[in-house]
C-alpha cells in the first residue's frame, strides 16, 4: 500500500490540486492558466473547509483524467496516491464507499490506456478501505478493468485469497455468483487454469437452487459450458454435477436434452452406453468441439474403474477386453493408464488373468456411497474393536501367567 508522505506545508491535496490544473491548462498560456490554476485551488480549498470530501475527490478525478496523457506514470502513480487517500477522510461509511466507488469508476473508463497503472491504483485504493462490500466493489471493477485492458495476469495470483476474502466480505448470493463467473471467464483464458476456471464455474452453478426456475433458468448456457468442460478434460473423472438444480434443468430443455444424457453416461454408465449415443448424435459432439477418440479413451479408463467399483474385488482379463471393447494385448496396458490417473489401486495377477482392486474413484458420491462408507467404517469398527479385546484378554492372561510363577519362585 502507497503512503503519503508530506514534504511542504501545502496539504498533499492542494499540492496535487495545483500540479493537475497547472498541466491542464499548460497550453492556454500563462495568462489564462494562472487563473484556472487559482479557481480550482480556491474551490478544492472551500471543500477541505467544509469537509466536502466527495466533491474534492470529483474536483481532483476531472484534472487527473485530463493528465493522464501528458503525465508521466510516476506522477500520475503519486496523483491518484493522494486521491485515493482521501477516502480515509470521511467518518460515514456511507460516504466512503460513493467516494470509493467514484473513484473506481473514473479509473475504470478507459482500461486500454495504462491498464497495468490503472490496476495499481485500484488495489492501492483497496487497501485503504476497511468497509467490506466497499473492498468487493472495487475488487470487481479489478478484475473488470484487467479483462478489458487484457492484463489479467495481474490479478489471476489474487485468486489465491479467494476463500479468505469470501470470509471478509460476507456477500450475497447475487454478488457471489457475479464474482465466481468472472474469475472463472479470466481463468478459462489462462491455458494453464483450465481446472480452475471449471472449480470457480461450479461454485457459480452451486449458487442456484430449485427453488425459482426463472433464476435458474439464466444459469443454462453456464451449465452447458461445464457439462462440456468436464467432458473434454482429460484429467476430470468424479463431481456431483447431476445433482446440481442449473444442470438437472438440462435434461427437461428439448435443445440441450442430449448435453445433460452424456453427463449422465460419462458418471453413471459405461463404454457400451457412449457409443450408442455417438451413434445417434455424432453431429452433436462436433458441433461442441468434443473429439470422438478423447471420448472413447475417457470412457474406457472410467468404465475399468466402474467394474472395479461393481465387482468382487476381482476383474478377469476377459471381462475388461470385452467392456473396454480392446484387444488382449491392450489389457494391462489400460490398467496402468488407470493407476497412472491414480484412478485406482490394483495388484495384477498375470497368471491368473485377473486384476484384484483395493481402491477405486468413485464418480459420483451421492446417498449409496455414503451408506457403503458406512457400513466399511462400522465393519473396521469391529474388526479393531475385536483387535482390542483380543489384546486385552492376552495381557491378562499373561499376567496371570506371570503371578503364577512369582508365586512358585518364592
Amino acid at each position: 500500500m502507497t503512503t503519503v508522505v508530506p514534504t511542504s506545508e501545502e496539504d498533499p491535496a492542494l499540492s496535487v490540486v495545483r500540479f493537475t490544473a497547472e498541466l491542464s491548462w499548460a497550453d492556454a498560456g500563462p495568462e489564462v492558466a494562472e487563473g484556472q490554476v487559482s479557481r480550482l485551488c480556491v474551490e478544492a480549498g472551500e471543500c477541505m473547509i467544509q469537509n466536502r470530501w466527495l466533491d474534492l475527490a470529483s474536483l481532483m478525478l476531472t484534472s487527473a483524467d485530463v493528465i493522464i496523457s501528458k503525465a508521466s506514470e510516476k506522477d500520475l502513480e503519486c496523483v491518484y496516491t493522494v486521491i485515493c487517500n482521501l477516502v480515509k477522510k470521511p467518518e460515514s461509511l456511507d460516504q466512503v464507499h460513493e467516494m470509493a466507488e467514484l473513484i473506481a469508476t473514473k479509473v475504470t473508463q478507459q482500461p486500454n490506456d495504462k491498464p497495468a497503472l490503472r490496476l495499481k491504483i485500484l488495489f492501492n485504493l483497496y487497501n485503504l478501505l476497511e468497509n467490506p462490500y466497499s473492498q468487493f466493489f472495487v475488487y470487481m471493477k479489478a478484475l473488470n478493468l484487467a479483462i478489458a485492458g487484457k492484463v489479467t495476469e495481474h490479478v489471476i495470483p489474487s485468486f489465491k485469497k479467494m476463500d479468505n476474502f469470501l470470509r471478509e466480505w460476507n456477500l450475497g448470493v447475487k454478488d457471489k455468483r457475479d464474482l465466481f463467473l468472472t474469475v472463472s471467464n479470466i481463468l478459462k483464458d489462462s491455458k494453464s487454469s483450465a481446472k480452475d476456471s471449471f472449480d470457480f464455474l461450479v461454485k457459480y452453478l452451486e449458487t442456484f437452487s430449485g427453488d425459482d426456475a426463472l433464476t435458474v433458468a439464466e444459469a443454462k448456457e453456464e451449465a452447458v459450458h461445464a457439462v462440456i468442460e468436464f467432458v473434454k478434460a482429460p484429467d476430470m473423472f468424479q463431481g456431483d454435477l447431476l445433482d446440481m438444480p442449473a444442470i438437472a434443468q438440462l435434461e427437461k430443455d428439448p435443445k440441450y436434452a442430449p448435453v445433460y444424457q452424456l453427463l449422465k453416461i460419462f458418471l453413471t454408465q459405461r463404454l457400451d452406453a457412449y457409443l450408442d449415443f455417438h451413434s445417434a448424435n455424432s453431429d452433436f459432439l462436433t458441433s461442441y468441439g468434443l473429439v470422438h477418440e478423447d471420448c472413447v479413451s475417457k470412457m474406457r479408463l472410467i468404465s475399468l474403474v466402474d467394474l472395479g467399483s461393481n465387482e468382487s474385488g476381482q476383474i478377469p482379463y476377459s471381462l475388461i477386453k470385452e467392456t473396454l471393447q480392446i484387444e488382449d494385448s491392450e489389457v494391462e496396458p489400460w490398467i496402468v493408464k488407470a493407476i497412472t490417473a491414480k484412478l485406482i489401486d490394483c495388484r495384477i495377477d498375470q497368471i491368473n488373468q485377473v486384476v484384484i482392486v483395493s481402491r477405486c474413484t468413485e464418480r459420483v458420491f451421492g446417498v449409496h456411497e455414503w451408506q457403503f462408507l458406512r457400513s466399511k467404517l462400522a465393519t473396521w469398527r469391529g474388526n479393531i474393536a475385536n483387535v482390542i479385546s483380543t489384546i486385552q484378554a492376552n495381557k491378562i492372561t499373561e499376567d496371570g501367567t506371570q503371578a503364577v510363577q512369582g508365586l512358585t519362585i518364592r
